[in-house]
């Protein structure tokens, strides 16, 4: 697996609870495909989806999390599968607040200045080529 694949996967998670909290709604795939991931992960790394879960009210250590996803995906194939399948939900999602939350994400990562062994920005800007055919590129603001 590789991290994008993780990234997108915890920013699936993380975007698809803020929605839940408003009228928004995303498809019933890619709540299937949360669902299975966080259940199929917590067997592997329980702490890890308790992180995940608490995001964003709690600050979540995004490269911590990327590592442990990635290393729980190699460990457990079933995690490597619901990562896929949930970032394949992900790529269908047409519900512009779900791409932009990940868009965001994708931002704050982007930000992070870390000395460990990820490139925040190369991922970052991964992450946000795979949701620029989707949609749009220009910013929405809602009044």
């Amino acid at each position: 697996m590789i991290l994008e694949t993780a990234a997108i996967a915890i920013g699936s998670v993380i975007a698809t609870k803020a929605l839940e909290k408003t009228t928004e709604k995303v498809t019933e795939t890619l709540l299937d495909k949360t669902s299975k991931f966080l259940v199929t992960l917590k067997k592997q790394s329980p702490h890890t989806v308790v992180a995940i879960e608490k995001a964003p009210e709690q600050p979540l250590d995004y490269g911590k999390a990327l590592l442990e996803v990635e290393s729980a995906a190699k460990a457990n194939p079933e995690v490597a599968q619901a990562a896929q399948e949930l970032v394949q939900a992900a790529k269908a999602e047409k519900n512009i607040n779900f791409i932009q939350s990940l868009q965001q994400q994708a931002d704050f990562l982007k930000s992070q200045q870390s000395s460990s062994v990820i490139n925040y920005q190369k991922l970052a800007d991964e992450i946000k080529n795979v949701f620029q055919g989707n949609t749009f590129n220009a910013p929405v603001t809602f009044n």
